[in-house]
């Protein structure tokens, strides 16, 4: 196809130099088309960016997963695994989102041999999709609770509670005569979350779901009908109420953290929390589990990212945008980390208990251990209802961008029938989701919703962006990309980039055997091996449980092949984009690995140096002149463009001399 471009580039037809501004059709001063949509302004994007990448886990995970690998120690693997992994494939995927204007899955253009690997992200997002809204039902269910004179949490005595709660107000006072024994006993905050709002008692397990929980129903039906007004029109409506969910939790959690920080006993929570353990760094497992937090607090490999970034404007500033956002999570996640462990070193003081009782990670701090701590607090209802509030914003952000992303894809696909439709389109996908989420709201909701969390997004996730990351660097070319983003920034990447795309990035999440040499006696023995993110997924497998629930094998092979699931649409993707070449098996391989003819920027304007031939029509074999004359002088980004043809001249020039 090169060879082809190139000869058709070098034919000499007389160009259609004399094209009046009367005969250009549509708008040239846009650089987005219209019927697809775009940002209406810049901080649109920068804001959806942020709310989308800052998520619950920055909230519930973070602090959690820090002070268990080393507390402040944490830290430094943490913002080594943000400059090697983070940063750069979050670069990566804004620039193949800006450049085409294109979705998850038409992106592929570049490769259409790897265009499963769009297939299988759509297959992720959906499934994350599914259950994220159910999280985000809950905390609409225990905002609605909060809005009341007294927590019903607060106390036991209730129908749901049992002869094992123990009210925090007993400890108290017991432990200012004689100690209280509180093994073996459960607090009010944690039966009402198992016992009232889940009802888990009324399933044995996975198998038996039990009834539906309507109230959770109706919940789940309300996290959807938000989701939807907030994504009715595209990102022209989203993109105005990120400027209220991205921004409005930074001024909650600035409160709670205030708040926390002024609590007797606070300091000992945030001693906990920060205290450095450097000996942990010695563990390749806490440099795997900054990893694994820095790749999934960014969002890399959902598609969001790169959905964002197709609706921006094809020189928009995306270089200064990554490390905006992705510093600005990594920040948020510290200062959470301050705002959690407040309230729980104040937590820990008032029961008597050390910090390490009362810490937990995931649902169990958000719905059982952090509500707790709200009930300790004078006009505990405002707090609580702040704090799930916050938990509301932070989570309907990271929604709009796994819905818009699914939407976008599909409606990239097929434009002509569903551009016009978009918003009965988006109807149809939150529905058929809301109905396949039914079964998250049963008493046994919660096993399901595990399952999903476990598998869904785990080992597919890595094989996606691994994938991603070598067929841009090694089939498209290091060197064609970086010329790519030289075109669209005005500048090429750094060495740093670009050792990263080639070496860095995929050997961290791909293999790098690591040995620790550790023994409780003193006995030294080679004690574990640690593959980095997609090898440490397989090796470290763990049955998924919830509690002291142990799931069936039925239920893990389920799972199990709900993960691989994402995977196989990749060889079935490069199939069907064989079948669909003609030749030999190597040159319809050749063939379906090289960009697709239309492969570039969407619009016209943009589409300057090579990718000019690629239009309809273009004859010229100077098509970047025509294009200056068309649209008249020569900008900045067309002097860009000058100096990539020139740049490419020399490499034919090297070629035909080898």
């Amino acid at each position: 196809m090169k060879k082809i471009r190139q000869q058709h580039l070098r034919k000499p037809v007389t160009p259609e130099l004399l094209v009046s501004p009367s005969s250009q059709d549509g708008d040239l001063c846009s650089e987005c088309p219209e019927d697809r949509g775009n940002w209406t302004g810049r901080l649109d994007f920068l804001l959806s960016c942020i709310g989308y990448c800052v998520g619950l886990g920055n909230v519930w995970r973070f602090p959690y997963r820090a002070y268990t690998n080393g507390g402040g120690a944490f830290l430094v693997p943490y913002f080594i695994m943000l400059a090697i992994c983070g940063i750069p494939i979050f670069f990566m995927e804004l620039s193949l989102g800006q450049f085409s204007s294109l979705g998850p899955l038409a992106v592929w253009k570049i490769s259409p041999l790897f265009k499963g690997v769009g297939m299988g992200t759509i297959l992720i997002v959906s499934l994350v999709a599914i259950y994220y809204n159910m999280i985000i039902a809950y905390v609409l269910f225990y905002l609605f609770a909060s809005l009341t004179n007294d927590l019903p949490w607060q106390h036991c005595g209730n129908w749901w509670n049992t002869n094992l709660c123990l009210d925090h107000h007993i400890i108290k006072a017991g432990n200012a005569t004689f100690p209280v024994n509180i093994t073996n006993t459960v607090s009010p905050s944690e039966e009402y979350w198992s016992r009232y709002v889940l009802h888990i008692q009324g399933s044995s397990g996975i198998g038996d779901p039990g009834r539906i929980r309507w109230n959770l129903c109706l919940c789940l039906l309300l996290s959807w009908t938000i989701v939807y007004l907030c994504i009715l029109k595209g990102v022209k409506s989203s993109g105005k109420v990120v400027y209220f969910t991205a921004t409005f939790p930074y001024l909650i959690l600035v409160m709670l953290l205030i708040r926390g920080v002024t609590l007797e006993g606070a300091w000992k929570g945030i001693q906990f929390y920060l205290t450095p353990q450097f000996d942990h760094l010695l563990s390749s497992k806490v440099w795997i589990e900054a990893a694994l937090q820095i790749f999934y607090s960014l969002g890399v490999g959902f598609g969001g990212l790169l959905t964002f970034a197709s609706y921006n404007t094809f020189h928009q500033n995306i270089y200064r945008d990554t490390f905006i956002v992705t510093l600005g999570n990594a920040i948020t996640s510290i200062l959470a980390g301050f705002a959690i462990f407040s309230v729980l070193g104040y937590m820990s003081q008032e029961l008597g208990v050390p910090v390490n009782q009362v810490a937990k990670a995931g649902p169990g701090l958000a719905f059982v251990v952090y509500p707790q701590a709200m009930t300790m607090l004078p006009l505990s209802p405002f707090w609580s209802f702040l704090f799930f509030f916050m938990l509301l914003t932070l989570g309907l952000d990271s929604q709009f961008a796994f819905m818009e992303t699914i939407v976008t894809a599909v409606t990239d696909e097929f434009p002509y029938y569903l551009r016009p439709k978009k918003a009965s389109f988006s109807a149809i996908i939150c529905i058929a989701l809301f109905l396949m989420g039914l079964i998250l709201t049963t008493e046994g909701g919660m096993y399901w919703l595990v399952l999903l969390d476990d598998y869904s997004a785990g080992f597919g996730l890595m094989v996606v962006v691994i994938t991603t990351c070598l067929v841009v660097t090694r089939v498209y070319g290091m060197k064609r990309f970086c010329r790519d983003i030289h075109m669209m920034l005005g500048f090429k990447p750094g060495p740093y980039f670009r050792a990263c795309w080639m070496v860095l990035s995929p050997a961290t999440m791909m293999a790098s055997a690591q040995l620790g040499m550790s023994d409780g006696a003193g006995e030294s023995q080679w004690y574990q091996y640690s593959w980095a993110l997609l090898v440490y997924n397989i090796i470290k497998y763990q049955p998924s449980e919830y509690g002291s629930y142990r799931f069936p094998a039925w239920a893990e092979i389920l799972g199990i092949l709900m993960g691989v699931l994402s995977c196989l649409m990749i060889p079935v993707g490069m199939v069907v984009a064989v079948l669909r070449e003609e030749g030999t098996l190597w040159e319809r391989v050749q063939q379906a690995s090289r960009p697709a003819m239309d492969w570039g920027p969407s619009l016209e304007e943009n589409r300057t140096g090579m990718y000019v031939a690629s239009l309809a029509g273009s004859q010229s074999p100077k098509p970047l002149m025509v294009h200056m004359r068309k649209y008249g002088g020569i900008t900045s980004y067309e002097n860009t463009a000058i100096e990539v043809d020139r740049e490419m001249e020399e490499d034919e020039e090297e070629e035909s001399m080898m």
